[in-house]
């Protein structure tokens, strides 16, 4: 199992709204996954989109996407780890050939500004935001529009994804204290009511400190990587069993691949209780044949552990 972090430099991590969904869809991770011994699956990407709206804690949908070495997208051979020579010339951002993309969420940009002519879309709503975040006043500068990244502050931050092996040394957990112990009548229960709430309230207490084990080997994790592993749960409620993950659309089951853990939301500041999505874990299940896609993206299984479900 693999424990992941995020870093400081700008890539991993971004926020974009599909054209399958609402323009408050958020794009909060990307995994490059790519499958050893698999030829078709070279490059292997997972796309985890959210609603970052609470009220919308349903808007969870994953996407895969995998392609052979040669393909027509990317080049056969890797990027140079040196870079490029200084030149004097401001980087262009915009890319030179493929289709225009929107400036504010990266999906497809049909729609043209109608002032300069240069700047893409994916809709009225994204070119309205983009208007008041400063496009109102770069318009009229387009010589240096695909220089310039625009600021929009709505937009969840970018960190590039830090990956570590995790200690496979099994932690400690600690024993619970002994609580104090409850003065007064709580009225009359059956003998096989209590046990089975004691039995309850140990199993709980015991899922939640392992999973605070966990975490404490590496406290900045924000995501686990462990394809067929068994992900840790925070609680003992709401804990899917095998006929709660539908099969693959070509008849494969589906494994866990990875989880993403309730520290991200600190670094996409979206903590904010009762204002943000939220979650305890969120574990991301995936053919376990990987099938074959083309060029397309295939829909994956997401499940959705409140942290509320811990005791």
């Amino acid at each position: 199992m693999a424990a992941v972090r995020a870093g400081a430099a700008e890539l991993g991590f971004a926020e974009t709204a599909p054209a399958w969904r609402l323009r408050s869809e958020q794009f909060p991770s990307k995994l490059y996954a790519p499958l050893p011994g698999r030829a078709d699956a070279f490059h292997r990407g997972l796309f985890l989109f959210c609603c970052r709206s609470p009220p919308c804690c349903g808007g969870l949908r994953v996407f895969r996407n995998q392609l052979p070495r040669k393909n027509d997208f990317y080049s056969h051979e890797p990027p140079s780890d040196d870079p490029p020579p200084e030149t004097g010339e401001p980087v262009c951002l915009k890319l030179k050939s493929g289709a225009h993309l929107c400036r504010v969420c990266g999906c497809l940009g049909p729609k043209t500004c109608s002032g300069c002519h240069r700047a893409h879309y994916c809709s009225k709503e994204h070119q309205t935001l983009d208007w008041r975040a400063g496009h109102k006043q770069a318009c009229r500068q387009s010589d240096n529009l695909d220089n310039v990244v625009p600021d929009h502050n709505f937009l969840f931050p970018e960190f590039e994804i830090v990956i570590e092996t995790e200690d496979e040394s099994t932690p400690e957990v600690s024993e619970k204290e002994d609580e104090p112990e409850i003065i007064g009548s709580m009225g009359e229960a059956p003998e096989e009511e209590l046990d089975s709430m004691a039995k309850h309230e140990s199993r709980e207490d015991k899922i939640f400190q392992e999973f605070k084990a966990k975490v404490a080997l590496e406290p900045e994790q924000i995501l686990r990587y462990g394809r067929g592993l068994a992900p840790i749960w925070i609680s003992g409620e709401n804990i899917p069993q095998e006929k709660d993950i539908p099969d693959c659309p070509c008849g494969a089951k589906r494994i866990f691949e990875f989880q993403v853990m309730p520290q991200l939301l600190n670094y996409l500041k979206a903590d904010r209780l009762g204002r943000s999505v939220d979650w305890g874990v969120l574990a991301v299940f995936t053919c376990a044949e990987s099938c074959s896609l083309g060029t397309g993206y295939a829909e994956e299984f997401v499940w959705k552990q409140d942290v509320t479900d811990a005791p």
